[in-house]
């Protein structure tokens, strides 16, 4: 609270009324925290459907033969699986959650730029989110085509792929706005006296994030609606057929969405880079190499889509040269790596739930990014292209990288969210739980990807089904953790200890303020230091 002689009454935003009452409170908020946490309860919720539908594919998967579902709804459960995932929990994800939330504290703002852009933004989410579900229950069936909706499968299928990948162009209006938002908030709206290199590292994430969200998602977007005309005016884009090229749609395809693994991954960097000084009471090892190459990644993420195609027909040298390139972009993250490590060095480290998820997103990113090293290489690539070795090494990178990172996130500053403190004992055991069951379920797909088990397949020669009990036991090993720690969470909400202003002993802005923040997050200007991770 404040110290000045003035009595200022604190109000935090989880108690403010304001004009609206009730849950319209909440629907008609322009708070960045309240429209943070309504991102989070959204996300949440779409994930735990998510991890149903995955379970139930890995029951299917148990043995080979028809055991719960058909092939027709086998593909119809993985690509909702992979349409909830995608564009409604890891795209929005920690941008849309904890970027809300902490990007104007850490800045020292108010509020965002355009706070009912904001609120617009969160509006457009839940219509995207509603299509995508509609597009389960209409008449034509829902969508068999996968996530990534290749064509010319894509524009013949008669199941209902228009509301679908209609429900992802409007998923990506709201990426685009959230983006526009955080880089005019980051340029417009520091405390005075905080120059770029004063900013901490999680809003530098969130910074090289938007401009790929700005600049990459159009590019969907229109080859989205390309794909809509086709199947409703069959105009010929990408079916031979109509005179189409189907290379198209996948050229237009990977120029977004292998940058939007950067959407994902970036501010999960971000957020083990707050982690790590806090926990080590320790300045982050080489602060401006770490914040560059956040630019760095997002950059020559636009230039290596061609190594999801080497297989579909290029030359020799596109080949190797996307094969470079690949090996380019692995050279900025190894810097954050590299630096992480280093920052540990020597530190007085307390072991705490958030640190101990760092570590473990450490561990599981560095196997996902080796493993994308052999991807990029064209000759294994060649090798184990469309096998289940990719599915483990894409979960690697996104479940292991962003979604431990937001576990991470979350049990960092939850107390600052809701003024509470969580059982650190049982906190522990989730983790642990959650650790084993993930590479149970994942890593024996590494080895049946290598030995020729294709990915998406409903069925398989008996040979692998060893390999496949141990993925599906560690599926719902993992799915036992999570629900341990969403029951932790949610009873520390409602009836936890009452959590001190700065419980980590975190040096950045958010720990200098109470805990829930107040109403316009400072009663007075903060005070910037030159090194926002001074602990001494």
């Amino acid at each position: 609270m404040s110290n000045t002689t003035e009595k200022i009454e604190y109000v935090s935003y989880l108690d403010h009324q304001g004009k609206y009452k009730g849950i319209m409170s909440w629907l008609m908020a322009t708070d960045h925290k309240r429209i943070g946490l309504l991102y989070m309860y959204a996300i949440i919720t779409f994930f735990f459907i998510g991890v149903l539908l995955g379970l139930m594919m890995k029951l299917e998967l148990l043995a080979p033969g028809e055991t719960i579902m058909t092939a027709k709804m086998y593909n119809s459960v993985f690509t909702l699986h992979g349409i909830l995932m995608i564009f409604m929990v890891v795209i929005p994800g920690l941008s849309a959650v904890f970027g809300n939330f902490f990007l104007p504290i850490l800045i020292g703002a108010k509020d965002v730029a355009f706070p009912k852009l904001n609120r617009f933004s969160w509006w457009i989410f839940i219509v995207g989110s509603i299509m995508a579900v509609l597009s389960q229950l209409l008449k034509d069936g829902p969508p068999d085509t996968g996530w990534t909706f290749y064509a010319p499968y894509s524009t013949t299928t008669n199941s209902n792929v228009i509301m679908a990948t209609a429900a992802a162009f409007v998923l990506g209006f709201s990426s685009i706005l959230t983006g526009l938002n955080f880089i005019v908030t980051i340029h417009q709206m520091r405390a005075p006296g905080m120059k770029f290199f004063h900013m901490p590292l999680f809003p530098w994430a969130l910074y090289a994030t938007a401009w790929i969200q700005l600049l990459a998602t159009p590019v969907i977007g229109i080859t989205l609606l390309m794909l809509i005309a086709e199947r409703a005016f069959q105009i010929g884009f990408f079916d031979p057929a109509l005179g189409g090229d189907p290379l198209l749609f996948q050229h237009l395809f990977w120029i977004y969405s292998h940058p939007a693994v950067y959407v994902m991954m970036l501010p999960a960097m971000g957020v083990i880079t707050e982690i790590i000084p806090t926990f080590c009471q320790r300045q982050i090892y080489g602060y401006k190499a770490v914040a560059i190459s956040s630019l760095a990644i997002a950059a020559v993420g636009f230039l290596v889509w061609g190594h999801h195609m080497y297989t579909s027909g290029m030359s020799d040298q596109a080949r190797w040269f996307f094969s470079l390139l690949t090996f380019i972009v692995a050279v900025p993250s190894a810097i954050k790596v590299f630096n992480w490590i280093t920052t540990m060095y020597k530190g007085s480290i307390d072991v705490q739930p958030p640190f101990l998820y760092a570590l473990a997103f450490i561990f599981l990113f560095i196997i996902g990014g080796t493993t994308g090293l052999l991807l990029g290489s064209v000759a294994t690539n060649v090798q184990v292209h469309d096998t289940a070795f990719v599915v483990a090494h894409f979960h690697y990178i996104i479940f292991g990288g962003m979604g431990f990172a937001f576990f991470a996130a979350i049990h960092y500053w939850f107390p600052k969210m809701y003024g509470r403190m969580y059982d650190i004992k049982l906190a522990n055991i989730s983790l642990v739980i959650k650790f084993i069951g993930f590479n149970l379920l994942y890593f024996p797909q590494f080895i049946i990807g290598v030995q020729g088990m294709p990915r998406r397949y409903f069925d398989y020669p008996e040979q692998f089904q060893p390999a496949q009990v141990i993925s599906s036991v560690g599926g719902f090993i993992l799915a036992f953790g999570l629900f341990l720690m969403v029951y932790n969470l949610v009873k520390a909400a409602k009836s936890g200890a009452v959590a001190p202003a700065n419980p980590w002993k975190g040096s950045t802005l958010e720990w200098q303020i109470p805990s829930p923040p107040s109403l316009e997050n400072f009663d007075e200007a903060p005070i910037i230091k030159v090194n926002p991770y001074d602990y001494k």
